[in-house]
């Protein structure tokens, strides 16, 4: 159930006296919170609070709890599956202001960044170093959103996914507490990995508000291929043949029939047949 209105007018009132304008409840902010980029019927949050710093996190994560008000964190929206929908009314907590780089380790190949960077954005500023993030869902989404929701994409195969290339974390539990997860020294054996623990937890247990990363190094060379087969498991076949003679492959895509006729149609492909099975590389 929502919260009473009594007690979710005294919140965001409270959450107003020091966010001031970046506090609305404006019904076309509202409808904009109400979902992300799936088909979920829409469901709208009592007000959009849009945060710039951990503390302002953390006494609005303070105030909710100690009010029963539902919080659903909010990055770029991009989501498929339903994770920014606040289907209990409540606080929508919009993290896209909160988009800096806070340090660049070009040497030890690591950064520290906000949760509102974007991947785009983050190999942007990280090109004239010649480093990169890798993780690539395919879609203009935070890293923030990406940690929560454990995100994965092509380069999997080389780089893994979001959870490999995470070292660190700082987040706001439920009852405003920070706290810090991980750190930069790889090789460390001491006790629980928390930060595992929130990768993938899509916000139930706490806002991530600090993300440090991973980075890796741009090929001098890349080059890309598409090869056809006439069954999958040809495909899967050669697949396993290629990663096990140790070809530093960075992407496999495999395609069925209907995929490639979208690609060759969409991308208008010269030399492509719509055929049985595709992979490509």
């Amino acid at each position: 159930m929502n919260a009473s209105a009594p007690t979710i007018e005294q919140v965001i009132a409270s959450i107003r006296g020091f966010l001031g304008e970046r506090l609305s409840t404006a019904q076309a902010m509202r409808e904009q919170h109400s979902r992300g980029e799936d088909t979920t019927p829409p469901t709208l949050p009592d007000a959009v609070a849009f945060v710039q710093t951990t503390d302002e996190v953390s006494r609005i994560m303070a105030l909710c709890h100690q009010h029963g008000v539902p919080v659903v964190p909010f990055g770029a929206g991009t989501s498929l599956e339903g994770h920014v929908n606040p289907v209990r009314g409540g606080i929508s907590l919009d993290l896209s202001q909160m988009t800096a780089v806070l340090e660049l380790n070009a040497e030890d190949m690591d950064c520290l960044i906000e949760p509102g960077v974007t991947r785009q954005a983050l190999n942007d500023f990280l090109r004239a170093e010649g480093l990169f993030f890798p993780v690539d869902p395919g879609s203009h989404c935070s890293i923030g959103g990406m940690c929560a929701t454990r995100a994965s994409g092509t380069n999997a195969v080389r780089y893994g996914t979001i959870r490999e290339n995470v070292l660190g974390l700082e987040v706001v539990l439920a009852d405003g507490r920070v706290i810090q997860t991980g750190g930069r020294t790889r090789k460390a054996a001491n006790g629980y990995d928390l930060t595992r623990l929130f990768i993938g937890s899509e916000g139930t247990l706490g806002v991530i508000t600090k993300i440090r990363l991973r980075l890796h190094g741009i090929p001098e060379g890349i080059s890309a291929a598409v090869c056809q087969f006439p069954t999958l498991a040809a495909a899967v076949e050669t697949v396993s043949t290629v990663m096990q003679s140790g070809i530093p492959v960075a992407r496999i895509e495999l395609l069925d029939e209907d995929q490639m006729e979208a690609c060759i149609r969409y991308s208008k492909l010269e030399g492509f047949a719509a055929t049985t099975t595709s992979s490509a590389i």
